[in-house]
């Protein structure tokens, strides 16, 4: 079983992204609690390279009070949205708020992703085909790894693309799933050689009603 994590709250409108907030260290220690009350005892864990990942495994491993090194899997990174978001508007007209307003923002983002997908994006920082083949190759990765219990922290766009192909499903979903996917929420698959079947999505076992008004987050 391979219990996919998307980072926990990261910093948004920051000028450094890529770097958990305080909400997001507390998300990150309390899913690891969770998940240890669930008797989830990974065996083999994996990040992508980003700051975000890390941090989020730290805090999951605190709750878990287990330590592991995981392995760095860099098809496990998020596409570059801001870089994505620049290249469609490199001529002008981008929106005022386009990185720092939440709602110009995943508006833009959704609208370009599609683009994206249709090649309809001058000089991207990567091609969807690109990142479509990097995420599966990153699933194939860690289901080579035979392990029991998997444990492995990505980025939302990263996670509904693995969901999507999981599934055979139309390529826009990608965006969709992307846009609920809440943080340190955990999706979890079956894998068996090059294959994977989706069993669960958007779970968030550390919230409940008495937590959900400051740990329920999406960015």
């Amino acid at each position: 079983m391979l219990h996919l994590v998307r980072h926990a709250q990261a910093s948004f409108g920051a000028a450094d992204y890529d770097n958990l907030s305080a909400i997001g260290h507390e998300q990150s220690r309390a899913l690891g609690v969770a998940l240890a009350r669930q008797g989830i005892v990974p065996d083999a864990v994996f990040i992508g390279e980003q700051r975000r990942h890390r941090q989020t495994w730290e805090g999951i491993a605190q709750g878990l009070e287990r330590a592991y090194e995981p392995i760095v899997v860099p098809g496990l990174n998020e596409f570059d949205f801001k870089g994505l978001l620049d290249a469609r508007f490199a001529a002008g007209g981008a929106p005022a708020g386009l990185h720092d307003d939440r709602k110009t923002h995943f508006r833009m983002l959704r609208d370009t992703v599609l683009m994206w997908q249709c090649d309809e994006i001058t000089n991207p920082p990567e091609t969807f085909a690109a990142f479509s083949e990097r995420v599966r190759a990153a699933r194939d990765v860690m289901a080579q790894r035979d392990a029991k219990t998997c444990l492995a922290v990505s980025s939302g766009g990263a996670i509904g693309q693995m969901i999507t192909d999981a599934l055979g499903a139309p390529a826009d979903q990608m965006v969709t799933l992307q846009l609920q996917t809440k943080n340190c929420a955990v999706a979890r698959f079956v894998l068996s050689g090059d294959r994977a079947w989706l069993n669960g999505f958007n779970e968030t076992p550390h919230i409940d009603a008495s937590n959900e008004s400051t740990m329920l987050t999406y960015s």
